[in-house]
């Protein structure tokens, strides 16, 4: 399916973006774009990867004719642009929503229009039940895909669209592993904002994973879930402690703005229809219209208490944590660099 495509990957320059590279360069995939506004990112990893399947696109989602222009020929996207840091959107709000929600209305526009046959966007836990405006408007996001997915310039051509929602990736940009592990090189307290806050463990892999089983098997409109273990940020630093064999203070700093003790990717009412597929959970668009009285009421799984959430997940004690970080290439060169 992916012989002489194009595939155009938002947001490309990030730790998505190259994680998801490594799986299509000896793909045979005709053309990988990556949009982004970072020209300093672009070079790198031109300079990095010298593959000339890749064509680096410089463009902002928050202007339509930017993303229209590169959507032009297009068979594939991966949607992963974003504002993601919880504290910045609350200070920034609008920003969060001119990136976050109108901005992935222009990619969803911009496929529409060109004709794309396969759209994953990429989502997140805070989506679910949100409290702080990251949340919100990556919720909001998911509700543009279902409606796109609706679209009869969607349907006509029996197009894909689908969202992925998962949880912290490990080590990704701007996150809490790196700056442990830059904490403990610099012999500073680790700052741990609840110790019994709980977020579920990802790697750059399973993200990857992720929108991949999207990619392949979703059917329009749905959104999916990747079951994941979970740990206490406590824990999380007392095996980044232990792997570094350091002996920082722990210093609690308390929440930070929009924080949440635990993070949801599956809402009560979502796991009422949810589809349990192993590994994931998927959960299937609505796609009746306004006129719900011509509908006849079918037996459903009832709406229990139930949620999937990281605090009801299988929880990593510090060993099983500690085993799980080495597995992340991050991990493994910092610690080298750092022990020898």
């Amino acid at each position: 399916m992916f012989k002489n495509k194009v595939l155009l990957i938002t947001g490309g320059t990030g730790s998505f973006g190259n994680a998801m590279l490594k799986g299509f360069l000896n793909s045979d995939l005709k053309e990988i774009r990556i949009f982004s506004r970072d020209e300093k990112k672009q070079e790198d990893m031109r300079i990095e990867y010298k593959n000339d399947k890749l064509n680096f696109v410089i463009g902002d989602i928050r202007k339509f004719e930017d993303i229209n222009h590169a959507m032009m020929g297009v068979d594939f996207v991966f949607h992963a642009a974003a504002l993601k840091q919880v504290p910045s959107c609350e200070f920034y709000p609008m920003q969060a929503v001119e990136t976050n929600i109108l901005g992935a209305e222009n990619v969803l526009e911009a496929a529409a229009k060109n004709n794309v046959s396969r759209v994953v966007v990429l989502s997140t836990d805070k989506a679910v039940y949100p409290i702080n405006t990251m949340g919100m408007s990556k919720a909001v996001m998911e509700k543009l895909a279902i409606s796109k997915a609706r679209d009869f310039r969607v349907t006509n051509i029996d197009a894909i669209y689908t969202a992925t929602r998962y949880g912290n990736v490990m080590c990704s940009r701007g996150s809490i592993i790196p700056l442990f592990i830059k904490q403990i090189k610099e012999g500073v307290p680790l700052t741990v904002t609840d110790p019994n806050m709980t977020r579920f463990m990802m790697s750059l892999d399973d993200s990857v994973k992720l929108v991949m089983y999207a990619f392949l098997n979703g059917n329009p409109g749905d959104i999916f879930v990747q079951k994941s273990p979970a740990a206490t940020v406590e824990v999380l630093a007392q095996a980044l402690k232990e792997l570094f064999k350091a002996d920082n203070e722990i210093k609690i700093i308390g929440a930070r703005h929009g924080e949440k003790m635990y993070e949801t990717l599956c809402a009560t009412e979502e796991m009422a229809k949810a589809e349990d597929l192993g590994d994931f959970y998927r959960i299937p668009a609505d796609f009746r219209d306004l006129n719900y009285s011509k509908y006849i009421k079918q037996e459903a799984k009832p709406f229990t208490n139930d949620e999937y959430n990281s605090d009801n997940t299988h929880r990593l004690s510090v060993d099983e944590l500690k085993k799980l970080l080495l597995t992340l290439d991050y991990v493994k060169d910092e610690l080298n660099s750092f022990l020898n």
